[in-house]
């Protein structure tokens, strides 16, 4: 049997799985609180393993791979970014947003501040975060089918993207929140199993050595000892100062975006307790915090035994690293047929990485868009709930048909690039609102939304005009020219932005509510109605 159709048949069964489950979740799927939250009946163990399975996304487990075995140490950064990251999510944001809110980030913000305007900014901000990231996932399927197919047409790969995105829509709009969580649970079983088996082999082929596994690498790298040491790919003497300070705006992007990831912080609120929301995030950091330490293997090993050259050849940005090497270490240690069967695994594996992620991506945008626009918004708290999940489901359905078009063009970036800026989007708008509401007495309506809006904004203007859309032969738009933002991500000019917008939007208005901001202060340390009302 060909790798192809033994990949292809693995798929299958856990697309059939998966969608067994969902169909199997609708049937409990009977109030907008089982839509949105689940039900809040999943426990902190359920809700780790969750939370596990939608943050390892095809960036983590294709870009990070892929980046390392290009890039080296530089490469590794991604690694840390996205494991520190989430000290700030459990220090500053999990509990509290979990005790505060009931669906949406807009639950939290809108609590004390005029709440159409803020649940308008909060709802754009959600659907344009989520459509960025659920870029890179589209990218990913079609690196990994034309590995597994050979297929090199762009009409082939983007065949694949729109069957991607058309199951990620049968997810949601059949399964909810329930239905998805299910989803990413089965999900990082099945990646941390794969990610640990191919980790195993590797280190077991250069006799669990990590000193030899990295001289090979840099030996088959073709860059030598500067594929282990910083400076190959970030702040490089050729970038200049333009490269150091790009390096620093990727880490800031990096550590301070998950803490404003839509996607992640609906998250928080399918658990019972804010005990089982800290849990959540314990289980998540130990879950993650072990996949990204297997990054490091897969990365430098995929260097050494399928070579830097071999991988930029399959594809250029590095995504197929991964599957790649799966195939090298099975074929090394198991022979051919083993080879064949390792990167039928891994590569299913990737598209139930996809699947899962892409789902619970559309999940948040989808909801924030009925919750939050159509319901308070456009109806001004007069939708029923029935309403609201119908309109939950319409809109799942538009965000995936965006997010397949746009995906098509994206196809020649790195994936875990692609997330970066998706997390420096988050970070300039959405964690700024949050951090202000949460800890900070005088803030306010306009803060709120200047914060979220200039955050937003910035962040994308400055990517449109930067060398990631053009000017470079690895941007969107190659054979275009208007970049004259000389950095690839925006976050060190964006983030300090929505924060001085927030700042500022705030001292120049006079309101103020200091009785409202006592109460979310007591809901979000102590949980107190959290569950039962639903802020304006």
């Amino acid at each position: 049997m060909s790798e192809t159709t033994l990949a292809t048949i693995l798929f299958l069964l856990f697309v059939v799985g998966t969608l067994a489950i969902t169909f199997w979740a609708s049937r409990n799927t009977k109030t907008a609180a089982d839509y949105y939250a689940g039900g809040r009946q999943f426990s902190g163990a359920q809700n780790g393993l969750a939370i596990g399975g939608d943050y390892m996304s095809a960036a983590s487990f294709l870009g990070i791979a892929g980046i390392i075995a290009l890039s080296g140490y530089d490469g590794f950064l991604y690694s840390i970014g996205f494991l520190v990251a989430w000290l700030v999510a459990l220090l500053l944001v999990a509990e509290l947003m979990r005790n505060s809110g009931k669906f949406t980030m807009a639950d939290v913000l809108a609590f004390r501040m005029s709440p159409r305007p803020v649940r308008t900014a909060a709802g754009v901000s959600t659907i344009t975060v989520s459509i960025v990231y659920l870029l890179a996932q589209m990218v990913g399927a079609g690196a990994l089918v034309t590995l597994l197919l050979g297929v090199t047409s762009p009409s082939g790969k983007a065949l694949t993207i729109v069957g991607v995105g058309i199951l990620m829509i049968v997810y949601v709009v059949v399964g909810g929140m329930k239905g998805t969580t299910w989803v990413q649970i089965v999900k990082a079983v099945l990646l941390m199993g794969g990610a640990t088996l191919v980790t195993l082999l590797v280190l077991g082929h250069y006799g669990f050595s990590l000193s030899g596994l990295l001289g090979e690498a840099a030996a088959q790298s073709g860059q030598g000892a500067a594929f282990l040491e910083p400076g190959l790919k970030y702040g490089t003497e050729a970038q200049g100062l333009a490269g150091k300070i790009d390096l620093i705006s990727l880490g800031l992007a990096l550590v301070l975006g998950t803490a404003g990831l839509p996607h992640i912080l609906i998250r928080f609120y399918t658990v019972p307790t804010a005990r089982d929301a800290r849990k959540s995030v314990l289980w998540g950091i130990g879950i993650i915090g072990t996949f990204y330490l297997l990054t490091l293997v897969l990365g430098f090993g995929a260097a050494a035994l399928v070579g830097s050259k071999t991988i930029s050849e399959q594809n250029a940005a590095g995504n197929t690293a991964a599957p790649q090497l799966a195939k090298a270490v099975g074929n090394l240690i198991f022979g051919e047929v083993g080879g064949t069967i390792l990167l039928a695994v891994i590569a299913a594996v990737a598209f139930a990485t996809i699947l899962a992620v892409v789902a619970g991506l559309t999940l948040a945008s989808s909801s924030s868009f009925a919750h939050d626009l159509y319901a308070h918004v456009f109806r001004r708290g007069k939708a029923t709930e029935r309403e609201e999940v119908m309109v939950a489901r319409v809109s799942a359905f538009v965000i995936g048909a965006v997010a397949i078009g746009l995906g098509i063009l994206a196809q020649g970036l790195n994936v875990a690039f692609l997330v970066a800026l998706a997390f420096a989007v988050a970070a300039s708008g959405n964690l700024p609102a949050i951090l202000y509401s949460l800890f900070w007495k005088r803030f306010n309506t306009a803060g709120a939304v200047s914060a979220i809006y200039v955050g937003l904004v910035s962040a994308i203007f400055l990517v449109v005009f930067s060398p990631v859309v053009s000017g470079s032969a690895s941007a969107m738009f190659p054979d275009a020219d208007f970049a004259w933002f000389p950095l690839s991500n925006p976050g060190i000019i964006s983030i300090p932005l929505g924060f001085l917008a927030g700042w500022l939007g705030t001292i120049l208005s006079k309101e103020s509510n200091d009785a409202k901001f006592a109460e979310i202060e007591v809901r979000s340390l102590t949980g107190v109605g959290a569950e039962k009302a639903t802020p304006h």
